[in-house]
């Protein structure tokens, strides 16, 4: 399995499969590279990259849990640009990992070829991050996959309308590890410890010139239509303010799109398309 060494000395996780334009994926943030198993088997023009963010699925845990932040994993992103030799890659982010993709655009943008964000934006409704934090770092209250699977149908099914049941068995197998104890986290449950600090610390930062960085390169915007992290007028202000800006809104979708609905995949061509 291919891993790389940080300049702080942890060992990450990657995927890298595939030829053509190169696009890292990055992940939710208490998700790892399988977020992007739906949207893989679409993707085979492309070199496809994903990455396990420190502290996250298979890399290390970071002993300073306040290394869990947005500049240090967009920093992860570029030694691992360097550790591929790559000069520039296009970045497909998926919430957390759609922040690290704003943050490469404001302080190394000439290593971005193109950003494709997944229901995040510049400004997080106050009720998405209550609701995140009701479960960062928490082991779940259920004792095995099928008992989470069906307390997961039940939670999502307002904004996920169509999903059928098998695929929220497949999401908790994918993010617990099922022993005979119960269930239990594939990342630092410390995460919670970096964002309660984060937030004690002051108010939140103005996002607005991350994303107004991504000016002039070709980057999109996908929003689940029922999400609580994209806001609807967030939307509308993004599109206001980066006229070029691609956008989709996926029906019977809140936070976040699978990446393998329709109008997700002919968003990410389309932008990826426009690579020069």
């Amino acid at each position: 399995m291919p891993f790389f060494n940080t300049a702080d000395e942890l060992r990450l996780y990657y995927t890298d499969s595939g030829e053509g334009l190169p696009l890292i994926c990055l992940a939710g943030l208490t998700r790892d590279s399988r977020d992007f198993r739906y949207f893989a088997p679409h993707a085979t023009q492309y070199r496809l990259i994903t990455l396990d963010a420190r502290g996250r699925g298979q890399s290390d845990q970071d002993p300073d849990c306040m290394n869990y932040n947005v500049l240090r994993e967009a920093q992860d992103v570029l030694e691992l640009l360097d550790h591929l030799g790559l000069p520039q890659a296009a970045i497909l982010g998926t919430s957390r990992g759609g922040l690290v993709a704003m943050m490469l655009a404001a302080v190394a943008k000439e290593r971005l070829s193109a950003v494709i964000l997944n229901d995040v934006g510049p400004e997080i409704p106050p009720g998405g991050i209550a609701r995140i934090m009701e479960y960062v770092g928490r082991l779940p209250a259920s004792k095995t996959w099928g008992e989470a699977a069906e307390a997961l149908e039940t939670l999502m099914a307002p904004a996920f309308a169509d999903v059928p049941a098998v695929r929220w068995r497949e999401e908790v197998e994918a993010f617990y590890d099922q022993s005979p104890g119960g269930l239990s986290l594939r990342y630092d449950p410390r995460l919670r410890d970096a964002l309660l600090a984060q937030a004690e610390a002051g108010p939140p930062p103005d996002l607005w010139p991350l994303f107004l960085a991504l000016d002039g390169l070709p980057c999109g915007v996908i929003r689940g239509a029922n999400s609580d992290i994209l806001s609807a007028e967030t939307f509308a202000q993004m599109q206001r303010r980066l006229p070029a800006l691609q956008t989709a809104e996926i029906a019977n979708r809140g936070h976040v799109p699978f990446l393998d609905e329709a109008e997700a995949l002919t968003l990410i061509h389309s932008v990826l398309d426009r690579i020069k």
